[in-house]
């Protein structure tokens, strides 16, 4: 299937091209850094975490939010999924891809990442971390790449791959539980330290994976005629909807009950996020607005419905759950540190180019997954 992968007119190439040109520049940055280490970032001793992790915490939910489609279809047999399914598993495919890049990156040397198993420990996250992603990756290769393999052959996937399917639905619950454990076993900071995390991770993740989804088969149907299926775009619309909605609910929980209980070591995270004078406020308060729009946009039937519509409302989605989780969420748990000291964090040019480098490498190879598919299902005349 890989042969149809590199076939394409000019306009593929040419986007192809543009990708490995940004992968390129940005590996140039990725050098520099190698050089003089984690220096070129904006990060610092108090804020030892920066846009490359926070876009690892955000990659995960996209991830993770594959398994709203691979829910329905393996285990209700939710017949309208069928032919967009596969698009969620290469999804998130390409979103660990990434993930696994940015770790790389924030570790400063490629090497480091050895000592997570040449020191393996089962009571550190990290360790448990490496499991979970690297197993969700496998699960989603050989699911993804199975289903598709049998369909063009025309016979019903083997029964293997069934098993495998409904092993990664729990297992899509544990790469975003795991990843907030990484926050929430960090007592020193407060504003990770609360039950509700893991949850609130879940929610944004089963609102911005299937959103971003809904854009690409958009896309999919524009650039290349696939259609995935007004009824599949709908039910996934829906449940953006009350993902986003269970979202902000648990927002508004964990502002309650920080304010309520008046601890000012949880509530000073927050002031600086939405009324201090830092870099993040206007971004934090653009995250809310855009959330609760797209809530009111999708309650709607009539803007819910409207598939013309429908992919902008969800770039607000992903944008809003973009702004709060990839951008707010990190920096906002390190300002201020423990001793209420202000040291404000924005990342390099340096940083957003190797970033982008890896974004673009996501886009690849979500590009030639997405190649494969539409490649098969023309040739099996389900198109």
């Amino acid at each position: 299937m890989l042969e149809k992968a590199i076939k394409g007119s000019s306009k593929y190439w040419i986007w192809i091209a543009s990708l490995l040109l940004v992968i390129g520049v940005a590996g140039l940055a990725w050098m520099k850094q190698l050089d003089q280490g984690l220096v070129i970032t904006g990060m610092s001793r108090d804020v030892t975490w920066g846009f490359y992790i926070a876009q690892f915490t955000f990659l995960v939910g996209v991830a993770a939010g594959g398994v709203m489609l691979v829910l329905p279809y393996y285990l209700h047999d939710y017949k309208a999924f069928g032919r967009i399914t596969v698009l969620g598993e290469f999804l998130a495919i390409a979103s660990i891809i990434m993930c696994l890049l940015f770790i790389i990156a924030d570790m400063g040397f490629p090497s480091r990442l050895m000592n997570v198993i040449w020191h393996a420990s089962p009571d550190s996250m990290l360790f448990w971390d490496m499991i979970v992603l690297n197993g969700y990756l496998l699960l989603n290769i050989l699911v993804g790449w199975n289903v598709l393999e049998a369909e063009r052959n025309g016979v019903p996937a083997k029964k293997w791959v069934k098993i495998l399917a409904l092993i990664s639905i729990p297992w899509a619950f544990g790469i975003h539980t795991v990843t907030a454990y990484l926050y929430c076993g960090l007592p020193g900071r407060g504003f990770w330290l609360s039950a509700i995390i893991a949850p609130r991770f879940l929610a944004s993740a089963f609102a911005a994976g299937p959103a971003f989804l809904i854009i690409l088969a958009t896309i999919l149907k524009k650039t290349t005629g696939f259609d995935s299926g007004d009824k599949a775009l709908r039910t996934l619309s829906k449940i953006v909807c009350y993902a986003l909605i269970a979202n902000v609910f648990f927002f508004i929980c964990e502002v309650f009950v920080v304010f309520y209980s008046q601890n000012p070591e949880h509530m000073d995270h927050f002031i600086y996020l939405f009324w201090g004078t830092g870099n993040l406020v206007p971004f934090m308060w653009a995250s809310m607005i855009l959330m609760v729009t797209g809530i009111v946009l999708l309650l709607i039937p009539k803007y819910r419905n409207n598939l013309s519509l429908l992919p902008w409302i969800c770039g607000i989605v992903f944008i809003g759950t973009w702004l709060d989780k990839g951008l707010g969420f990190v920096t906002g748990g390190f300002v201020p540190n423990p001793l209420h000291e202000y040291t404000e964090y924005a990342p390099t040019a340096l940083e957003l180019v190797i970033s982008m480098g890896i974004f673009a490498t996501g886009f690849l190879v979500l590009t030639l997954l997405f190649k494969m598919v539409v490649g098969v299902k023309k040739e099996v005349g389900d198109y």
